[in-house]
């Protein structure tokens, strides 16, 4: 791709666009999941076992993903992904049980897991075209996109039911993908120095070093996407059954995590280019556990907003730093490795909550992302030579 910044700023709008697609689709998805819950009577345990579907279909498409991305392209896939995920959505209202509910998510999930290791290897190799840390500007789509879908979703749950709301969403999802997805086929894709050979194509030979990194950033990013998971998933019950929130109120608390990361992750370039990666990794880890024990623990909702919140502006820039470190090493191998572990956590993250809240309780469950942060911040500071500046 010719390194003109118009074509540069074309690239970086369609992908940012795909970001905020992505965590627009999944936070509607989310705030639903309490009446879905309902509606198949399932139990918390059984409800998270319906949950690892997600998960299963995302992890095993996020390890065939990267070979997809470095055969047909990252636009391609990306594209392609996008349709799935638009379409799959508007599925796990048509259910009335935990097993049926599981099976969907099964088609969910790979849609998900596939997009994400996509269109964060795109944004990987746009990165290294520009020379700057803009990476959490990708993620704050995502957050944004997630913040405007939690939203609207609160606004929306006493006037739609689950499948005219999901309904919705794939009409939004596919015609957004119409517009962007065209503009991110147009553009070729910026190819960093070490592959402008012939043999770009065929995957980088890693030395045991470089994978030792690639999974320990890809293990902080899953300690880190735990916790996001867990509010998506988990957040709303927890104000609505704990804190005896109504849905709309419940359906809030989300935003102020969506948005506290949009925040976050806006000003993550700016952070990143004064603390370096580092600090940032360490000071975000630390202020997610701190912002999570108050969510989780505080006895009354405003207080647990505000954990919440402060939970968003800790994890903010975790996930993406640590991706795109991997990407940069390993190219998207290293981005397919590293968002295995880190979305993993994401996805399995809500199903572990709900056996401990039958273990002990939900609350006490929720704990668990503050424990998981603290530990991301310390393998962070033990492993600070790896990061660079």
């Amino acid at each position: 791709m010719p390194g003109n910044g118009r074509s540069l700023t074309r690239l970086r709008v369609a992908i940012t666009v795909f970001f905020a697609l992505d965590g627009f689709v999944f936070a509607g998805w989310v705030v639903r999941i309490p009446a879905i819950k309902e509606q198949t009577n399932a139990s918390a345990s059984a409800l998270g076992l319906a949950l690892l579907g997600v998960s299963a279909g995302a992890v095993v498409t996020m390890v065939l993903t990267g070979r997809l991305c470095r055969r047909y392209g990252n636009h391609r896939v990306t594209v392609v992904c996008a349709v799935l995920l638009s379409l799959s959505v508007a599925l796990p209202p048509l259910t009335h049980s935990a097993l049926a509910l599981g099976l969907v998510l099964l088609l969910f999930g790979a849609a998900y897991g596939g997009i994400n290791v996509a269109f964060n290897s795109a944004a990987v190799d746009l990165v290294t075209a520009l020379g700057r840390p803009v990476m959490p500007s990708f993620h704050a789509a995502f957050s944004l996109g997630g913040m405007i879908g939690a939203g609207l979703g609160g606004l929306v749950a006493g006037a739609l039911s689950p499948t005219r709301h999901l309904l919705l969403l794939t009409v939004v999802g596919l015609l957004v993908t119409a517009v962007a997805g065209r503009t991110l086929l147009r553009c070729e894709a910026p190819v960093p120095p070490e592959r402008e050979r012939p043999e770009k194509s065929a995957p980088r030979r890693l030395d045991g070093r470089t994978r030792g990194l690639v999974l320990v950033f890809g293990l902080i990013a899953g300690c880190t996407a735990y916790g996001e998971g867990a509010l998506a998933d988990w957040g709303a019950l927890h104000l609505e059954q704990d804190l005896d929130a109504s849905p709309g109120a419940a359906a809030v608390g989300y935003s102020c995590f969506a948005l506290a990361m949009t925040v976050g992750r806006l000003t993550g370039t700016t952070l990143l280019e004064r603390l370096g990666r580092t600090r940032t990794v360490v000071v975000g880890g630390t202020t997610a556990a701190a912002g999570m024990l108050l969510g989780s623990l505080a006895p009354s909702l405003w207080a647990a907003l505000l954990g919440y919140a402060v939970t968003g502006i800790g994890l903010a820039n975790l996930f993406p730093v640590a991706v795109e470190r991997a990407g940069a090493l390993a190219g998207p191998g290293g981005v397919a490795t590293a968002s295995t572990l880190g979305y993993g956590g994401m996805l399995l993250g809500p199903p572990a909550i709900g056996f401990m809240a039958d273990w002990f309780s939900l609350p006490a469950a929720l704990t668990s992302v503050a424990i998981l942060a603290a530990l991301a911040a310390g393998i962070g500071l033990a492993t600070h030579r790896a990061w660079g500046r």
